[in-house]
């Protein structure tokens, strides 16, 4: 498979990173800036072409008269058209996808449609990221959340704490002690991640992803880390893209809001677009607005602007004020472990959320959605069992499964099955299978 990146951003750079494991996969990488792609080149060693993406003659130099995919990911929604449009007319390159952010070229179903621009699909990472946070909000124990089969399975990620009735105990130890059928899918450990077997303890400060039905999230949560206040009031800094997703979405809830938002013009926007939302003009980093506005008493408080460094620190003095839970935005990659390290414990990059957003449709097999998770040590690919597939009709135990990998439920119809050995896969049942990078070919195999 040949693939084209064009934009060697913080977005490309991880769709050439994740896809320069592959063996089988061949990655060409434009863009225009020379310093972005020397990086790509030295650090994964990935053929790139300097250039513009949606010129024919450096499409032409990056071989896509034999690419099958082309990734259009650049921080400029025309360029990203444009080069989907020549990939479609000159090259006759078979799938494109585009980074969009632009909402009302987004929506337009007729321009992205394959008369047209033929941009399958088109990805909003501003739309995505709100996604991702609203199911943090909603789930308030979690460190992560993530959607599978239209949401009647999520797959939840929680950080151990210390007197946490899982903390110390193996896998072996909670099968025995507890009634509720769980199933842990991976533990985040440090800097490595585990598919955990019977006798793996957990740890205190483990992160932790287990799949859960959605009717049984409370039920859970109140087992693992016992009693779960829902969340009433938020506050979040910065009333941009994002902001505003996750604002109309929560306005539906009941839930009471207020934004806090450095922009006047911004300000009137959401005045005049949103209903219950309190907006307020200020400096999200202003200790003075955030003790006036009541910020330690917040049950979640959200930093989510363009700023990493204003992010950082308005979630700093939100903690330190008494906020119960915090979530921070962070773009560059590199303050990532900053963050973390600071102590805040939920941290959202748009860039990983669009990148693994785009991945799934660069995986063999009959993939119905996929995500990279543990700080991208490891996957959840959501699939079908097709007729061909080596596990269907087999029992788990009797799967050819690698080691590091695991199938942490099994959909068939709209039942939720939470599998043990003896459990039969059927043709047309759906896996929500955790993988470490190592076994994702493997993974692969058993689903074409």
């Amino acid at each position: 498979m040949k693939v084209i990146v064009i934009g060697a951003g913080e977005v490309g750079y991880h769709i050439a990173k994740f896809l320069s494991r592959e063996q089988d996969i061949d990655v060409v990488v434009i863009d225009t800036d020379s310093q972005k792609l020397a990086r790509i080149s030295e650090e994964l060693d990935i053929a790139v072409v300097e250039g513009e993406g949606g010129s024919p003659r450096v499409l032409e130099e990056a071989g896509a008269d034999d690419a099958d995919i082309l990734l259009a990911v650049t921080n400029s929604d025309e360029i990203n058209m444009i080069s989907c449009l020549v990939a479609k007319a000159l090259f006759n390159v078979k799938r494109k996808i585009a980074r969009i952010r632009n909402e009302e070229y987004f929506r337009n179903r007729k321009l992205l449609a394959g008369e047209h621009l033929d941009i399958d699909p088109a990805i909003n990472p501003e739309l995505e990221s709100a996604r991702a946070i609203i199911r943090i909000i909603q789930a308030p124990f979690a460190y992560d959340v993530e959607e599978f089969e239209n949401g009647i399975i999520q797959v939840i990620g929680f950080r151990v704490k210390e007197d946490s009735f899982i903390a110390g105990k193996s896998l072996k130890d909670l099968r025995e002690q507890i009634s509720q059928k769980i199933l842990i899918g991976i533990i985040q450990r440090g800097d490595r991640a585990i598919i955990p077997k019977g006798n793996d303890r957990i740890e205190p400060r483990d992160v932790v992803y287990l799949p859960i039905h959605r009717d049984s999230i409370e039920r859970v949560a109140a087992l693992i880390v016992g009693d779960v206040r829902p969340v009433r009031n938020v506050m979040m800094i910065g009333g941009g893209r994002i902001g505003f997703h996750i604002a109309r979405e929560l306005e539906k809830s009941g839930i009471s809001l207020k934004i806090v938002e450095n922009s006047q013009e911004r300000c009137k926007y959401l005045i005049k677009n949103l209903e219950d939302t309190v907006v307020l003009h200020g400096n999200g980093a202003d200790r003075g607005l955030l003790e006036e506005e009541n910020a330690g008493s917040m049950d979640v408080f959200a930093a989510i602007t363009n700023n990493e460094e204003l992010n950082i620190m308005s979630s700093l003095l939100a903690k330190s004020m008494g906020a119960r839970r915090v979530i921070t935005v962070v773009n560059k990659t590199e303050y990532l472990p900053l963050a973390h390290d600071l102590g805040i414990e939920v941290v959202i990059s748009p860039r990983l959320i669009t990148a693994s957003s785009i991945l799934r449709y660069v995986r063999r097999g009959d993939i119905l959605s996929l995500t990279a998770i543990a700080e991208d040590m490891a996957e959840i690919i959501e699939a079908g069992v097709s007729n061909n597939s080596p596990l269907a009709g087999k029992r788990l135990m009797d799967a050819e499964i690698p080691r590091s990998a695991l199938i942490g439920a099994i959909i068939r119809d709209q039942d939720v099955i939470i599998p043990g050995g003896e459990d039969v896969i059927r043709h047309g049942d759906r896996l929500i299978i955790f993988t470490l990078y190592e076994s994702i070919k493997k993974v692969e195999k058993l689903l074409i």
